[in-house]
């Protein structure tokens, strides 16, 4: 995957009114897991900077970034530069992560993972608001730090958290601007250490239990909420569940498209996607 190939993909997305494109985090996937049906991915900053470029509104999506596998103050670099040179289209997607090996390959704690990315969602906010930072952690401190460039949007670009869990819902309620919950069968739930979400039920109790969660902390509910229909893109009861998906709430819809030989294949297959959920 080129810079040249990212363009001309992220350029046909936008000329078809596409909201948005997204890339995951995997910078040291076990080979163990690559072999029993995981995948790597390019870095996310460098491949959304690519599609940046050939782009003007194209909103550019991190799903998901994993802080805990960096320093907070690299990441929040990172991420203020992604949305400086998009023009701040910028869209932070962000969760605890799952793999343990991974960690470990990057000398990361596995264990603290979610207290990590807590404190690094507060070190995001604190370095992209213009003023010093001053904080510590695991291996690092931080005294009178001044970060820049700051992010175009204003205090930063929006942050979605994404997981199952209840833990991962009510950090959302409490300081997210989205919550990203994902189709999870009981084996994948076992696999990525999450609750599992099965059906349009499971998804409209979650849903529910974010309502709740946020009113508990005195926010009104999350305007996001993006989520992956479990029907395969273009089938017979894609369209209806997109439609059913949105009635409970869901505001984004995200969408993979499977394994294709060639970039006009991609096309092909991305304008049947688009072609069945036309009205």
């Amino acid at each position: 995957m080129t810079a040249r190939a990212i363009a001309a993909m992220a350029a046909f997305l936008e000329e078809r009114g596409v909201w948005g494109c997204f890339v995951t985090d995997h910078p040291a996937p076990p080979r163990r897991w690559l072999d029993s049906g995981g995948h790597h991915s390019l870095e996310p900053t460098v491949s959304l900077t690519a599609a940046a470029a050939a782009t003007s509104d194209l909103r550019l999506m991190t799903n998901i970034y994993v802080l805990g596998y960096r320093n907070p103050l690299l990441a929040a670099k990172a991420l203020s530069s992604l949305d400086v040179v998009s023009e701040g289209r910028a869209v932070i997607g962000i969760g605890a992560g799952y793999l343990r090996g991974e960690f470990e390959a990057l000398g990361a704690s596995f264990e603290s993972r979610a207290d990590s990315l807590e404190a690094a969602v507060e070190v995001l906010r604190s370095a992209w608001s213009g003023r010093p930072v001053t904080s510590a952690g695991d291996g690092w401190a931080a005294r009178e730090i001044s970060p820049l460039p700051q992010p175009t949007q204003r205090p930063g670009p929006p942050i979605w958290i994404a997981g199952n869990s209840g833990a991962a819902r009510r950090r959302a309620a409490s300081f997210g601007d989205g919550w990203i919950p994902f189709p999870a069968p009981s084996g994948l739930a076992r696999v990525t250490k999450t609750a599992a979400i099965e059906n349009l039920e499971d998804l409209a109790r979650g849903i529910a239990k974010l309502r709740e969660e946020c009113e508990a902390v005195g926010r009104p509910m999350l305007s996001e909420v993006c989520f992956t229909p479990f029907s395969p893109p273009g089938s017979p009861g894609f369209a209806e569940e997109l439609f059913q998906c949105g009635e409970l709430g869901v505001t984004t819809a995200t969408i993979t498209v499977g394994s294709v030989e060639t970039r006009e294949h991609w096309v092909e297959e991305v304008d049947r996607i688009l072609e069945a959920v036309s009205p």
